[in-house]
Order: structure tokens, then C-alpha cells, then sequence
């Protein structure tokens, strides 16, 4: 399946149950509901997926449920984030024997690679398999950027297609098209600024409360690739103040509680970490049910007409 990079691909959570184990059906009940909300590509075991706590066979499990259960309608991309390049490889490999669609790439984990070490180790994933990358470049979290001139280095790999831009500079989409036109497809990585970079021109949004929020989040951006701004706006604001709990170290913790409290999940997570408490906990819920109680009618968004 070809994947094309542009329009919303959800960063799921990992469901578990209380017991630790993974919750296949839960899941799955949240895949369905992204689907329906007519959401582009789903992206498995990324950092709201709890990929430092996952195992690969664990991964995996996910990746080949999520793919029996959309049967083609949507890609399925399988997030790496490993601190050796021979271990990256391998789970890159694996991860397409299980049929994954694409990958998405970390830099390096644990380690903080020099630039040309960063190269390399994309270069060196990209170059052992044929599944499409979309390279994940999020310095303020990983401490690892990867540079606008950077890419260059990237242009003869043809499976480098896309970045997932969460530097939280706006303006790296302009440079980024300026320096290399449509090369490399653009995806916001960071919720609260994806309105905006999305009328700079970017592509696409890997998005976090769309767990708890599908269809508004398909819905923004429908409405703005198609030009309705306005309508697009009057639901972004509505949203802001819920896409602020993706920025937070609490983020697994926040939008699985607003999972459970929109009926798409639970709060389950694995230790270290632990369900929000005490006035934090209290704060949160008070967000949600504010805007739950005030939640928008949207309009026939699947029917709008997207300006590519």
C-alpha cells in the first residue's frame, strides 16, 4: 500500500489492561474509531505508544492486529526508536516481514549522535529495506536535530519521503520547502501548532488527542486544506486548550485519561509511569468536562474536497 503522507496520522496509545498486559480489543476499538473519522494512516509504538515500555515481539502484536483489523483501508506505520543502529535495523526488517506499511525513525536513543552519526543512521535503516520512512525530528524531547541541511544528505534514498516536523519553529516548514520544493512531505508533530503549520503548507499531522478526539482533529484539517479557515479556526480554538495537554510530560497520561473519559480507551499505563493524581488529576478532568459539555457540531468534513 502506498503511503501518501498527507492528512492526519493518529499516534496511538498502547492499551493495556490492569494487569499490565496488552488490551488487544481496546486497542482496536480506538483504531475503528479512527478510521471512521477518516484519518490517513495510523502510526504504532511511538512515544504515546509507550515505546520505551513495549517489547518488539509486543510491537509487533499491535502491527499485525491493526492491520487484520483495517485490511488495507488505511497504511500502518510502525515507529523505531532504538539506541543501535544493528537493533534499528533488525525491527526495520521485521517490521516489514509483518507487512507494516512504513516506518517511522527516531534518531539514535540514549546516545546524542553527532550530525554525521545521525546520517548515517538513517542512511544506514533506510538502505536495508524498502518501506517508506517518515524521520522523526523532535530535538526538544530527543536532543537530536536533524538540521535543515541535513537532508540533503537524504535526497538519493527515495524511501526518506517525509519528516515529522516537532522542532516547534514554524518556520522550518518554509525552509524546508524553500530548500528542497515537494522532496520531503511535512507532517506536524506537535498539536498546538498544527493549524498554523498546516497554512504554511504543511502536508500533514501526526496528532496525540486525536485518540481522544478523531473526528475535530480530521476535521481542522480538512477544513483547512480546503480553505475554510474560518470554520477550521472556530474549531481549533475550541481545541487548543485540550491540544496543550500534548505538551506536557504527562502527555501518555493526559490523553489516555481523556481516552477513557471520551469512551476511546482507559487509563491504563505501564510503570514508571502512573494515572494522573491529586490536583493535577483534578485539573485535567476539569478541562475535559468543560469541553466536552461545549463540544462543537462539526460540519460533513469527509465530503470537503481537499486542495492538494
Amino acid at each position: 500500500m502506498q503511503v501518501s503522507w498527507k492528512g492526519v496520522y493518529p499516534a496511538v496509545t498502547t492499551k493495556f489492561k490492569a494487569d499490565g498486559s496488552l488490551d488487544i480489543p481496546g486497542f482496536l476499538h480506538n483504531i475503528q474509531a479512527q478510521v471512521d473519522a477518516g484519518v490517513a494512516g495510523i502510526i504504532i509504538g511511538g512515544s504515546l505508544g509507550e515505546s520505551s515500555t513495549i517489547t518488539h515481539e509486543e510491537r509487533l502484536e499491535l502491527l499485525r492486529a491493526a492491520l487484520d483489523q483495517t485490511s488495507g483501508t488505511v497504511p500502518v506505520i510502525l515507529n523505531i526508536a532504538e539506541g543501535a543502529t544493528q537493533t534499528a535495523v533488525r525491527l526495520a526488517k521485521m517490521a516489514k516481514a509483518a507487512g507494516a506499511h512504513g516506518l517511522m525513525l527516531l534518531p539514535p536513543m540514549m546516545y546524542r549522535p553527532t550530525p554525521s552519526e545521525t546520517v548515517r543512521f538513517f542512511k544506514t535503516v533506510a538502505a536495508s529495506i524498502d518501506l517508506p520512512i517518515l524521520l522523526y525530528n523532535n530535538p526538544v524531547d530527543y536532543k537530536t536535530e536533524i538540521t535543515v541541511p541535513m537532508f540533503e544528505d537524504f535526497i538519493a534514498h527515495e524511501n526518506i519521503q517525509a519528516v515529522k516536523e516537532s522542532t516547534r519553529d514554524i518556520s522550518n516548514v518554509t525552509r524546508m520547502r524553500s530548500a528542497y520544493g515537494d522532496r520531503f512531505k511535512l507532517l506536524c508533530g506537535v498539536d498546538t501548532l498544527a493549524m498554523e503549520e498546516l497554512l504554511m503548507g504543511a502536508d500533514g499531522w501526526v496528532a496525540g488527542l486525536v485518540n481522544a478526539f478523531p473526528a475535530e482533529t480530521v476535521a481542522v484539517y480538512r477544513l483547512t486544506k480546503s480553505g475554510q479557515t474560518e470554520a477550521a479556526l472556530a474549531i481549533y480554538r475550541w481545541f487548543l486548550p485540550l491540544l496543550e495537554l500534548d505538551i506536557s510530560p504527562q502527555l501518555v497520561q493526559n490523553i489516555k485519561l481523556a481516552e477513557a473519559m471520551t469512551g476511546l480507551g482507559n487509563e491504563h499505563v505501564r510503570p514508571p509511569r502512573v494515572p494522573l493524581e491529586g490536583a493535577e488529576r483534578a485539573r485535567v478532568i476539569a478541562l475535559l468536562e468543560k469541553h466536552l459539555a461545549d463540544r462543537p457540531v462539526l460540519p460533513d468534513y469527509l465530503n470537503i474536497k481537499i486542495n492538494d
